[in-house]
């Protein structure tokens, strides 16, 4: 009887790869509307941790200070898992867009219009470089 290779040998993962150390954080539900959150992130896309740090404190957007502290906490991660935080990068960022809640303001006429307030979420992702 002829043992079944692929319990022996497992794939692997596609997401995790040998020698590969990646750490992330997410922040749901965040009330800021995806569009303009995305602004912020195309900012630090690419760029070392020290240098996005800086590009973000003189950012003047209200999704900066967010996005800031999303990234403190992937720093602090890193730190958990004992990486260099000299040589940490921003790998990914993505923002995607979470539940609208839906609020009416009176018109005239006894008519109202919605007003929709977007919510987030944003992940990131670092990585040594």
């Amino acid at each position: 009887m002829a043992k079944d290779s692929r319990r022996q040998n497992p794939a692997p993962d596609p997401g995790v790869y040998e020698g590969e150390m990646e750490v992330s954080a997410r922040l749901r539900f965040v009330r800021v509307a995806p569009r303009k959150a995305r602004l912020v992130a195309d900012l630090i896309r690419g760029k070392r941790s020290e240098e996005a740090l800086t590009l973000l404190t003189f950012t003047k957007k209200a999704a900066a200070k967010i996005v800031i502290k999303l990234l403190k906490s992937a720093v602090a991660n890193a730190m958990q898992k004992k990486m260099d935080a000299d040589r940490l990068f921003v790998k990914q960022i993505t923002v995607d867009q979470g539940p609208t809640m839906k609020r009416f303001q009176p018109r005239a006429l006894g008519r109202a219009t919605t007003i929709r307030k977007r919510t987030s979420h944003i992940n990131i992702v670092l990585d040594e470089g």
